[in-house]
């Protein structure tokens, strides 16, 4: 599985990026005394009793963004609730229970997530009893704490490790293979809803020449050589400017949950056409969400004789350049051709995703990759790292631990990661990498020369 996520949430100015920057021991994210200053998700990978979790901040519920962004920012809550394993919802116990507070129990009354109720600026204990209050919610135990006095961290780090998914799991011990969900997605026309209904041999999908036909996510399921996929055919995108109507509006946000469900993403283009703009954001969503995809090139029978593949192999790499890794597919969807072919290659984008690399392994391929090229001296001094580790799949996460974590330059970074990606089994698949200072009392030495300690203790 993925690294878990715990999501903080509650309505405006509670402190939940205080407490953010309290759990992680860090000044992350900006606080300030009045509503609004958090937007965006913010996320910080935190290490606590050996489990790996990511901390994600959001903004607050139910307020009205002065720069016309509460949209935005819905969205963006949402996102972060969709893709939690734990919930912090954050209340204020010197301002007492506020109607707003219930709406936000409303809206986590239907998540299948545990949901931890944080009554945040219980300075001491004469406050508890004003905390029970917010047992009115029904979200269950209530944890008082204060971020500015220090107060309940371990109580409260400790009841997020009981509620998350057990370690255990990260392993797939089953022996049947789970389920693959692709998502099918594309600008208008390119030919999304005829694959699916090649895929599933059967007209499942309404065809038409009039673009945006399909108006919403759908799942169709089907079996090819005894596998059993989903595929999920999206709406067909237009440029912003030209999404006049609301259904253009929900459909591109369905679009963009699906890719967030999918296991492997195929991002359809149309061999006639010139990439666009919404190619290009589609590809950018993708990247963001760490999603393996796959570039579909299809309708390729039309330009198969003027065009050989390896110039639009060039186009593609020179206009989607954060995707090299990506492999590219040339089908045509409506006769079938090179469609098998194709979900094979996805099935194995699936498995490189969920595959794990032992610590040993790992830290000598980091070894021979830093005694070819040493990272580059920063401020005159070069930085240490001292080992890295596996801390997740779906996407492959990694974390290297070094002396200091701002000192690694984002080309470095990509290097070590085209390391990884050489040399493992993570080819064609996107991989997280997160940075963490190492901690004073973790005596490990620089990984050049720990690495056969490392590997002993496979």
């Amino acid at each position: 599985m993925a690294v878990p996520q715990v999501v903080i949430v509650g309505r405006p100015n509670v402190g939940k990026s205080s407490l953010l920057n309290w759990l992680a021991g860090l000044r992350l994210a900006i606080v300030e005394d009045r509503p609004g200053v958090t937007r965006d998700r913010l996320d910080y990978l935190m290490a606590y009793e050996d489990r790996f979790f990511e901390l994600v901040d959001t903004g607050g519920i139910g307020i009205r963004d002065e720069d016309n962004l509460t949209q935005h920012i819905e969205e963006q809550i949402q996102v972060a609730i969709d893709s939690a394993s734990i919930i912090l919802f954050v209340v204020d116990t010197r301002e007492g229970l506020l109607p707003l507070d219930e709406e936000v129990a409303r809206r986590l009354r239907h998540v299948d997530v545990p949901v931890i109720c944080v009554a945040n600026k219980s300075d001491d204990k004469k406050f508890d009893d004003q905390a029970a209050d917010f047992y009115r919610l029904g979200r269950g135990k209530i944890i008082p704490v204060s971020t500015k006095q220090n107060r309940n961290r371990g109580m409260l780090l400790n009841l997020v490790l009981e509620r998350l998914p057990p370690a255990d799991q990260d392993e797939d011990t089953s022996d049947a293979e789970p389920e693959m969900k692709v998502a099918i997605v594309g600008r208008r026309n390119v030919g999304k809803s005829t694959f699916v209904n090649t895929m599933a041999q059967a007209e499942r999908m309404i065809v038409s020449e009039i673009p945006g036909t399909t108006r919403d996510s759908v799942d169709v399921r089907f079996e090819l050589d005894g596998k059993s996929f989903i595929a999920i055919d999206t709406p067909g995108l237009r440029r912003p400017q030209s999404r006049g109507a609301a259904i253009d509006f929900y459909g591109t946000h369905r679009a963009q949950r699906s890719i967030r469900r999918a296991d492997v993403v195929f991002l359809f283009l149309d061999a006639s056409q010139r990439l666009s703009k919404v190619d290009k954001q589609l590809c950018d969503y993708i990247g963001q969400q760490y999603k393996p995809c796959i570039l579909v090139v299809n309708k390729w029978d039309l330009m198969a004789k003027s065009m050989p593949t390896e110039k639009w192999v060039r186009y593609l790499h020179d206009t989607f350049r954060t995707m090299r890794f990506a492999p590219i597919a040339f089908i045509t969807g409506e006769k079938g051709k090179n469609v098998k072919a194709l979900l094979n290659h996805g099935q194995m984008l699936f498995k490189q995703s969920r595959q794990r690399v032992a610590t040993g392994p790992l830290n000598r391929l980091l070894r021979d990759a830093i005694r070819q090229t040493p990272p580059p001296l920063h401020k005159n001094r070069r930085p240490k790292i001292y080992y890295g580790t596996q801390v997740g799949i779906q996407p492959p996460t990694l974390v290297l631990f070094c002396n200091d974590p701002a000192a690694l330059s984002r080309p470095y970074q990509r290097y070590v990661l085209g390391s990884v990606r050489d040399q493992l089994h993570f080819e064609e698949v996107p991989i997280k990498l997160y940075l963490r200072k190492r901690q004073q009392s973790d005596d490990r030495d620089e990984i050049t020369a720990n690495t056969t300690k490392a590997a002993q203790s496979e």
